[in-house]
C-alpha cells in the first residue's frame, strides 16, 4: 500500500514539476507525450510487483483490496492541487503591484 501510495504521489509530482509558475490547464496534460507513457508505465509496474505471486514472494507484497485502491486514487490529484495552489499564489502576488 506504502508502495502504491508513493508511486501515486510520484503522478501527481510528474505533472506539477512542468512548469514553475503556470496551471496545468495552460499548458494542456496531453503535451508531452513521453511523459504521459512514463506515467502509465508507473502503475503498470507496481501491479505487477503487488499481482505476481513470485514477485510477492520476493519483495513481501499482496494484493490491494478495492477499498485500499479508491484510497490511493486521490494522491496525485492532492499534490498535483496543491502545487497548482502554490502555482496561482505565485502568480497572484506577482500580478498584485506593490504598494
Amino acid at each position: 500500500m506504502t508502495f502504491l501510495g508513493m508511486i501515486a504521489g510520484q503522478i501527481g509530482t510528474a505533472f506539477a514539476a512542468r512548469t514553475d509558475r503556470a496551471s496545468l490547464r495552460s499548458i494542456g496534460v496531453f503535451t508531452n507525450p513521453l511523459l504521459l507513457w512514463g506515467i502509465a508505465f508507473e502503475p503498470a509496474l507496481a501491479a505487477v510487483f503487488i499481482y505476481t505471486p513470485p514477485l510477492q514472494a520476493l519483495l513481501g507484497t499482496a494484493a490491494l483490496t478495492p477499498r485500499m485502491l479508491a484510497l490511493v486514487v486521490p494522491f496525485p490529484f492532492i499534490v498535483w492541487g496543491a502545487d497548482e495552489l502554490r502555482c496561482w499564489l505565485l502568480r497572484r502576488r506577482r500580478a498584485v503591484p506593490a504598494s
